[in-house]
């Protein structure tokens, strides 16, 4: 019975002719646009520099900003007024102003201070603007430091300090292996939650669902049969996602891919049974489809796919502990960037089997069979 049930959800599957297009254009549109709409890092920040001194070090060090892919001069004011007329209308985000005998100064070993002000209407953009200012220019010093003689201590060279940066499990702060497989979470969640969904109430409207209410078939067996056809979707589209994250960007996990199957087995009963559950408590597809779209963008925000938890409030650090998405997305960081495995994983594989079995539970008890 359960064999027929299965066959007849694909069936009713692929009669749509714009299900089963969705299924298959949706994470390619996914997976080659938003890496680079929705990246992690700040661009093209407009900068206007106030040049008091105009001498051959402060001219380098406009030359040094312009050449910069972070920063677009867009002009060299006068005065400081002006440069701020220009935030003001939003020519500019962020303003440096070099001072008077900057080289002078710096030539006779004292540290000139430079103004950096940013606008902090976008906070994320003026903090991060003025942090690419300020390596911009530690990076010009140390440059002219190494131009300049070594002064020497009783006839011998001062030592010089090296600092070497190691970035650990991402060398070369590509941002896309730390979105994409959080996009392949989010993928899985609309795909195999939405569906599941509308599902159980489009055949409440159709009225299909009273002839299987009269048959034999007990609850269990129904809500296998409805979310298994989902659960063999949700693998197809993350087998889609792994070839594209490798075709479009050369990305491969640094762990094993049978480790993010196994993870991806608990987590696709997690979403579909939650969306069964809406399904199960909605009267129409406009309901449902309300109901299921306010809580994945709860979940998918508070997920970490955008904004870090541990930047979160405390108050919803703690919420976002009863979110599956979280732990989903935590699993697949930690393979793709660190390689981990099950042992690594346990607390997260905890939560998603309890997460599973509520779902799941949920959507048999609250479907309702009248013989």
């Amino acid at each position: 019975m359960i064999k027929y049930l299965i066959e007849k959800e694909f069936k009713q599957l692929f009669r749509n002719s714009f299900l089963p297009k969705l299924i298959f254009i949706f994470p390619c549109m996914i997976m080659i646009l938003m890496p680079w709409a929705a990246n992690l890092e700040i661009k093209n920040i407009n900068l206007n520099i106030v040049d008091n001194d105009h001498s051959v070090v402060s001219r380098r060090l406009v030359d040094k900003i312009g050449a910069s892919t972070y920063f677009r001069l867009t002009a060299l004011p006068d005065t400081y007024d002006e440069a701020l007329l220009g935030v003001e209308k939003g020519t500019a985000d962020v303003i440096l102003e070099i001072p008077h005998d900057f080289e002078k100064d710096w030539i006779n070993g004292k540290a000139p201070r430079l103004l950096v002000a940013a606008n902090a209407v976008n906070g994320t953009k003026g903090s991060l603007g003025g942090s690419y200012l300020s390596s911009i220019i530690n990076d010009y010093a140390r440059e002219l430091r190494s131009e300049a003689p070594v002064r020497t201590l009783a006839g011998k060279p001062l030592p010089r300090i090296g600092i070497s940066t190691l970035n650990l499990y991402n060398p070369t702060l590509n941002y896309k292996l730390f979105m994409i497989p959080a996009l392949m979470v989010m993928l899985l969640t609309l795909i195999c939650g939405f569906l599941p969904a509308l599902n159980v109430v489009g055949e409440k409207e159709a009225g299909t669902i009273e002839q299987i209410n009269v048959t034999p078939v007990n609850k269990f067996t129904f809500i296998a049969a409805k979310l298994i056809p989902y659960w063999l979707i949700g693998f197809v589209v993350l087998t889609i996602c792994f070839v594209l994250a490798w075709l479009l960007y050369g990305i491969l996990p640094a762990g094993h891919f049978l480790t993010i199957y196994g993870f991806a087995l608990i987590f696709l009963p997690v979403v579909s049974g939650f969306g069964l559950v809406i399904s199960n408590h909605s009267s129409t597809l406009q309901q449902a489809m309300f109901v299921m779209w306010f809580f994945m963008l709860v979940l998918i925000l508070m997920s970490g796919l955008f904004t870090p938890i541990h930047s979160m409030p405390e108050w919803a650090q703690w919420i976002t502990r009863i979110n599956p998405l979280r732990y989903f997305v935590e699993v697949m960081r930690t393979i793709y960037l660190r390689g981990g495995g099950f042992a690594e994983l346990l607390p997260q594989l905890g939560a998603l089997l309890a997460f599973a079995a509520v779902a799941n539970i949920w959507a048999v008890k609250s479907y309702r069979k009248s013989n």
